[in-house]
């Protein structure tokens, strides 16, 4: 977040005493800018004088009008007025290069326990002494046009102890031994489900679960020993469970945060849980005000998992959810290039740095790990127009709990 003691700024009690001055191209002229009374055209640049708390709000109206921030220019307002108001914005022929502003620095981070779930759960189950569940449900996520096998299971925990969160993973045991006769290892999997589970009376969790298969070097076919045995495990089998596990990607319990989730493949299984606690469950203490952003990345159309789901939530919640596609082998870039989830990023970069200097803005990765200096790349490109260095402020993030990764 930008902080006007950095620019010398006397003005620097409150975030609500700062403004940003927004310059946006490609606005359209239709029922909501008439409603708004905008003369906009396309050819040119209009600008807005945003106070900070109302940031959020104003990029979703811009969204909707079909406009997309150039850029985004820390300003200095008086104090003792209250909020500044915007201006009516002026149509301008071109577009000046963005002045550079005042290095960012984020604010002050607040302690763990005033950011996410307190008593959080950990090796409630160990190897040595797991909890045995029933599986109630197999079910294939993968549409016409899909490659490989991709499951939602759903297991019954009735009995147990098995509390856990958003966010953290579950192992298990497959039956059987290793080529050394020893007892299968666990593997972890990160649980697609909400603490209340998908039947919502707190005794299930679900996975979502890729059958790994691939050639070794001697040109065999090789299948992964726990994804395969629960791609075709049946409802009523036996499932040896271990956990929960990790803290790393725990939802923060303020309602307003903005959450950016960016995933690939079954890396969507965190955030299914973060957007039906989100949207589709009604928790009295939890009703979500922020901005939920998931860039999605997968091959093929058919491999977009909880296509359906995912897109009902968006089209019902258009103020606080947005779902960003990004589909290897049928989209491209401007360049002609395969249209991979670090394209996504860049092109809304200039956005995504907007958000992510508000203190409230957390962002998740999960899935495969050669998306990440992709992700660096476009964060960077966006972050040098005003004088910042990308990696010095992703680590500050860090520092306050606000990037959080897991990826393989």
């Amino acid at each position: 977040m930008y902080s006007p003691s950095a620019a010398g700024s006397a003005d620097n009690t409150t975030a609500g005493s700062r403004a940003f001055r927004y310059e946006v191209t490609g606005l359209r002229q239709n029922s909501e800018s008439d409603k708004n009374g905008y003369a906009v055209r396309k050819s040119g640049s209009v600008f807005f004088t945003v106070p900070y708390s109302r940031m959020n709000e104003f990029m979703r109206r811009i969204t909707r009008l079909g406009g997309k921030i150039v850029s985004i220019v820390p300003i200095t307002v008086g104090s003792g007025h209250g909020d500044p108001q915007p201006p009516a914005p002026v149509a301008v022929a071109a577009t000046p290069e963005p002045a550079p502003a005042p290095a960012a620095v984020p604010a002050p981070a607040a302690s763990h326990e005033h950011i996410f779930p307190t008593n959080v759960p950990v090796n409630t189950y160990k190897p040595k002494n797991p909890f045995v569940g029933k599986v109630i449900s197999n079910e294939p996520l993968v549409r016409e046009g899909g490659e490989g096998i991709v499951q939602h299971l759903t297991f019954n925990l009735s009995g147990g102890d098995l509390r856990y969160l958003e966010g953290q993973s579950i192992g298990i045991i497959p039956p059987g031994t290793d080529k050394n006769g020893k007892p299968n290892k666990l593997r972890l999997y990160s649980i697609a489900s909400t603490q209340h589970g998908d039947l919502l009376d707190d005794k299930t969790v679900s996975l979502c679960v890729r059958q790994l298969v691939y050639t070794n070097d001697a040109g065999e076919r090789v299948e992964g020993v726990c994804s395969t045995f629960l791609c075709n495990v049946q409802p009523g089998d036996d499932v040896v469970i271990t956990g929960p596990v990790g803290k790393e990607m725990l939802l923060p319990v303020d309602p307003t945060a903005n959450i950016i989730m960016m995933g690939t493949g079954t890396g969507i299984a965190p955030f299914r849980a973060f957007l039906w606690r989100m949207f589709k469950e009604n928790n009295p203490e939890y009703q979500f005000k922020g901005l939920a952003w998931l860039f999605f990345g997968v091959a093929y159309s058919g491999n977009v998992l909880y296509k359906d789901d995912l897109e009902k939530m968006q089209a019902e919640n258009p103020d606080h959810c947005r779902i960003t596609y990004a589909i290897s082998r049928e989209q491209q870039t401007a360049q002609g290039g395969k249209m991979y989830i670090q394209e996504r990023i860049k092109e809304n970069a200039d956005e995504l740095w907007a958000l992510v200097q508000q203190p409230n803005t957390h962002v998740y990765i999960c899935g495969l790990r050669g998306m990440e200096p992709g992700i660096d790349e476009g964060m960077s490109a966006a972050a040098s127009k005003y004088g910042v260095n990308w990696a010095d402020y992703q680590k500050q993030m860090r520092k306050e709990e606000r990037w959080h990764v897991e990826t393989y």
